[in-house]
């Protein structure tokens, strides 16, 4: 089988190929082509195929990671849309819940109002209650106010058309009903049931789950669409496979009719590139650090499980999305992130980037914004002929020019501007580890920091010290470790219900029944997908508090009959996850089971484990460059040498300082620590 990895980003799209019958691997990097990124992909898949000696017909898989879902929120640029929901319900998206972003401040921005999803002259509301905790119909669905919405939004234009009714999540038959209305008279419209996209209590999060995924499913469903189509213009036959947030892939046919699963599609292939390549060297307790040009992205991996994002910290743009998703965390902060002076006098880094185009001012495109990526080359830390493998070069003039005017404004001499660029933005990344580990009671010198990105392994070493993690673990293809990712992991589909069941009154049939029900759906998907009975698994799991508590914590359920053992290994479960959040349980009071979920996953082939080259001799160094590193606070200059990655043999540990060049990325090995290639291709550095 022959697959290729594409993981689209701001400035660069990453593209590796495996053939896993040779185990023969290929890498790619080209620039994002930001108006269309789909020309610039199998453009680059085209060129990819050449490298590796492939044709576009004898690819198996296309596995794709993407952002333009995330994109569309945090722009705002999806489609005008509309929404039919419950009379006297109508503004449910825009009152919100009693929190607001800010919870002291009488001037600040609440997005679900000043840029609303569905505004509300397009909110229309029809007669019909359920109600619960069963679902009884208490008012029958007004169809004909159905239609007459339908054909409302027809005659104005709007195409996109959200079903959200109340506690629906225990009873989808009105929203079904009302859908089928809707795509009857108004067939262009794109339809989403809220209890489809997200069959669980939080009506306003339910709602806004809803709204979002009407917003950005037309943009979502043609730019699938188009990338099959150009795939298959340029000979490309390969069955497509889009990454969700939830770290599995789904098929084009899921994430067309389901596209808020890829909010986080990008991000979570890098957390799952992150983890392949830790397990590969032994870790399982790892945080993945995904520096590109426009952002970094932190990912938890403890005991080998990611970690997932729960109802309250699920927000995408300002949003809540209740929807499974890997916890990451993004900043501002890459290659391209400008360095200025703010209005205060302050020295910034970010988050304004400069992007693909024109980019840094090093890249010669015309840039004219001091960035990260110019302070690393005006310190001597990127190679300006070995650049992207010799493809691409650097011009140091341009950078050194603007890192210059930059220290003229701040007074500085330009390498202590430099200097100060770097130390920034090492700085912000830092802080934003520190929320997801030392915050929530985790001691970071118990992990390792897998660096990855075009620009993570130019950062990680120095982010780590100041973190005081122990080492680092840079992957076999650091630049694409996204990409790679994409071909680590399986099919993966996510199913929930709301039960509202509590330990004093449980109804243990029902529970059973949920999860047989789920199972059933998504077992036809995956036969649906062709996988085969015996690749086919199953994981439950359950949102559980105690009664009282506004917020749930994930516990699985074994597998099997759901009897009085199950249920007790929940509890201990759910008991176990309250201590390590919040230090202590509650052993005699009531639990709630709120929601009861089931995880399918389609297991598939795998990218094969890589191999560093074997120990002949000390490895030799391309050359020796003088390098600026900041030493006991002084900023001082070494004479560094270079060495080429395929250069660097198994065993065989470097003392820094030292620059090691690939294709892909630098990695950068300051003094006072040292790198091991281990047999699987990871770089170690251990930092003393």
């Amino acid at each position: 089988m022959r697959m290729i990895g594409v993981d689209i980003g701001g400035t660069f799209t990453d593209l590796v190929f495996a053939d896993l019958e040779t185990g023969a691997v290929s890498i790619h990097k080209t620039p994002t082509t930001t108006g269309d990124p789909a020309i610039g992909m199998v453009e680059g898949m085209t060129e990819l195929c050449r490298l590796a000696g492939a044709t576009p017909e004898s690819i198996d898989r296309v596995l794709h990671g993407t952002t333009i879902a995330t994109n569309a929120v945090l722009e705002h640029a999806g489609v005008e849309a509309g929404m039919i929901t419950t009379e006297g319900y109508r503004d449910i998206l825009h009152i919100g819940r009693h929190q607001r972003p800010q919870h002291y401040s009488i001037r600040q921005e609440i997005p679900w109002q000043d840029r609303p999803l569905v505004r509300r002259r397009n909110r229309r509301t029809v007669a019909e209650r359920l109600t619960p905790p069963r679902g009884e119909v208490l008012t029958p669905l007004d169809e004909a106010g159905v239609r007459a919405a339908a054909e409302a939004f027809k005659a104005d234009g709007v195409d996109a058309i959200a079903i959200c009714f109340l506690f629906s999540y225990l009873n989808p038959a009105h929203e079904h009903r009302a859908a089928e209305i809707v795509r009857a008279a108004h067939p262009a419209a794109y339809v989403s049931c809220s209890a489809d996209v997200s069959p669980q209590f939080r009506e306003f999060e339910r709602f806004t789950t809803a709204a979002m995924n009407v917003y950005i499913g037309p943009k979502v469903r043609d730019y699938v669409a188009r990338i099959a189509e150009t795939m298959a213009a340029t000979g490309f036959g390969a069955d497509l496979l889009v990454m969700a947030s939830n770290g599995g892939m789904a098929t084009a046919a899921m994430v067309a009719e389901k596209p808020v699963s890829t909010l986080l599609s990008g991000p979570a292939a890098g957390v799952m590139g992150g983890a392949w390549s830790g397990g590969l060297a032994g870790r399982d307790r790892l945080i993945t650090f995904d520096v590109g040009g426009t952002s970094a992205d932190i990912g938890l991996v403890i005991d080998g499980a990611f970690a997932e994002a729960t109802a309250r910290d699920t927000w995408i743009g300002g949003f809540p999305v209740m929807t499974p998703m890997i916890d990451i965390h993004t900043i501002g902060a890459g290659g391209g992130s400008i360095a200025h002076v703010d209005t205060g006098g302050g020295f910034r880094v970010g988050p304004a980037s400069a992007g693909a185009t024109p980019g840094p001012a090093a890249y010669g495109r015309g840039g004219e914004a001091p960035t990260v990526t110019d302070a690393h080359v005006a310190l001597g830390r990127l190679d300006p002929e070995n650049f992207l493998g010799g493809a691409m070069s650097l011009d140091v003039a341009a950078a050194d020019a603007v890192i210059s005017k930059l220290a003229a404004e701040l007074g500085l001499e330009s390498a202590e501007a430099a200097s100060g660029v770097l130390a920034i933005a090492n700085a912000n990344m830092a802080n934003a580890i520190h929320t997801r580990t030392v915050q929530k009671g985790l001691d970071t010198r118990d992990f390792s920091l897998v660096a990855f990105g075009g620009a993570g392994p130019l950062h990680g070493a120095e982010v780590a010290r100041l973190l005081g993690i122990p080492e680092v673990i840079v992957p076999p293809y650091p630049g694409i470790t996204s990409a790679v990712g994409l071909l680590t992991t399986d099919l993966k589909y996510d199913a929930i219900r709301t039960a509202f069941q509590t330990s004093t009154d449980l109804d243990m049939d029902a529970i059973g029944r949920a999860f047989e029900d789920m199972q059933a759906a998504l077992d036809a998907q995956l036969a649906a997908d062709g996988v085969a009975p015996e690749d086919r698994a199953f994981e439950r799991a359950g949102d559980l508090r105690y009664v009282g508590q506004g917020y749930e914590l994930r516990a699985p359920f074994p597998a099997g009959a759901i009897d009085a053992a199950a249920i007790q290994s929940a509890f201990d479960s759910f008991a176990a996850a309250h201590r390590d959040e919040y230090g202590h349980d509650f052993p005699e009071s009531p639990i709630e089971i709120v929601n009861v979920r089931l995880t399918a996953i389609g297991r598939t082939r795998r990218l094969a484990e890589p191999a560093a080259p074997a120990a002949d001799g000390p490895p030799t160094p391309l050359r020796s460059v003088d390098v600026m590193f900041r030493q006991d606070g002084a900023l001082e200059k070494f004479t560094t040498p270079v060495y080429a990655r395929a250069g660097l043999p198994a065993g065989v540990t470097v003392a820094g300082p030292a620059i090691v060049v690939q294709t892909d990325t630098t990695t950068v090995v300051p003094p006072q620590s040292d790198v091991t290639a281990d047999t699987a291709g990871n770089l170690i550095i251990r930092l003393a």
